[in-house]
């Protein structure tokens, strides 16, 4: 259980941690991986510093590692060593949800929680993660945010992770059958016995997260305090506009997901042919188009000025993005988590003119 004197304890380390900070990349950052790799990263880590989640207490890196691979791309062995190398690099915060990865033949949902799970339970390493997870899709017959599925709900996924604690604790989707006072006066109840610790709201509009913010006010329930939209180079309309004015105005904080567009903005897939290399490619077809194209060519240019790679350029960009805590991003193995992990810091070295190439190249 989460208790009260470890949330005092995280508000007073919370309160004296830095915002992201200038940080220099040197071009053999990109070597590609090992070891030497980890340890960079480690040091741009704790050299960049965290951000503030919403209004609460807990501050995260600007890199989220996305646990949806876990169970589908990345068996049970190659997920441990993503996990290791990630913390190695001195990051701490891992998404998952109940029901990763369910679309799997075979799959029932929850192996990603469960691996998440057995992970930190063998590297007894729990108080030293951030844990996200999600409720709301269809798991073992049930979905939606009605209080009865919220508690049964949190209650499997900590089984399955092995813990009595959710750090943040996400509606997956919004459920327009169960009024907002229902769901966070639900939320509440797990708040209060200490089984989370602040809540979010992922694929909610702009309306209906006031909505849900104007019935947290009126009755004083718990707020969703960090929002997880669609958002990259390619996918902008979802969170740029009445969504990040929303949570700029309220201070919620931001965890984009899909943003490296399914791993179309690593530059691995630039034609048809391309789509077949992995079991994600299918999902990549909708933006091989001129817009498409013109992205990678500015990622692949912004790249080459600073010995990158297009992926790093990718997310450095959404790190960078007023109103973004951090990305999430997901790697099916630790070659391309360490690429990933270097994103942070690039994000500190990328100029103005980067930047607006970059805008330009993917206004729509």
């Amino acid at each position: 259980m989460y208790t009260r004197r470890t949330f005092l304890t995280s508000t007073a380390l919370a309160a004296a941690t830095t915002f992201i900070v200038g940080c220099s990349r040197s071009s053999n950052d990109a070597d590609g991986g090992g070891t030497a790799a980890a340890a960079a990263s480690s040091t741009s880590a704790r050299a960049i510093g965290k951000r503030r989640v919403g209004r609460s207490d807990i501050s995260i890196s600007p890199l989220v590692l996305g646990g949806n691979v876990f169970g589908w791309t990345a068996d049970r062995e190659r997920s441990f060593e993503i996990l290791d190398r990630f913390v190695e690099a001195g990051f701490e915060t891992i998404d998952t949800a109940d029901v990763y990865s369910g679309w799997i033949p075979g799959n029932r949902g929850g192996e990603s929680e469960t691996i998440l799970g057995e992970w930190m339970a063998s590297r007894r390493n729990r108080d030293s993660i951030v844990l996200i997870t999600k409720l709301g899709g269809e798991m073992d017959g049930h979905k939606g945010l009605s209080a009865a599925n919220v508690q049964r709900a949190a209650e499997a996924s900590l089984k399955r992770l092995q813990t009595d604690y959710i750090d943040i604790y996400f509606s997956h989707f919004p459920d327009d059958d169960t009024p907002h006072e229902e769901t966070l006066a639900a939320y509440q109840k797990l708040i209060d016995a200490g089984k989370v610790r602040i809540i979010g709201a992922s694929n909610f509009d702009a309306n209906q997260v006031r909505a849900a913010l104007d019935a947290s006010a009126a009755n004083g329930l718990p707020r969703y305090e960090i929002l997880q939209p669609r958002y990259n180079l390619y996918d902008r309309d979802g969170f740029d506009g009445p969504l990040r004015d929303l949570a700029l105005a309220e201070e919620l904080g931001v965890i984009t997901y899909s943003s490296l567009a399914s791993g179309f903005l690593t530059g691995k897939y630039r034609s048809e042919a391309d789509l077949d290399q992995s079991p994600r490619g299918r999902g990549v077809a909708r933006y091989l188009d001129e817009r498409g194209m013109r992205i990678l060519s500015a990622l692949d240019e912004v790249a080459a000025r600073h010995g990158a790679e297009p992926a790093d350029v990718a997310l450095a960009w959404v790190i960078v993005r007023e109103g973004v805590t951090a990305p999430i991003a997901s790697a099916r193995n630790v070659e391309q988590l360490d690429t990933l992990v270097r994103a942070p810091t690039l994000a500190s070295a990328l100029t103005a003119e980067d930047i607006q190439l970059l805008d330009q190249a993917s206004a729509a």
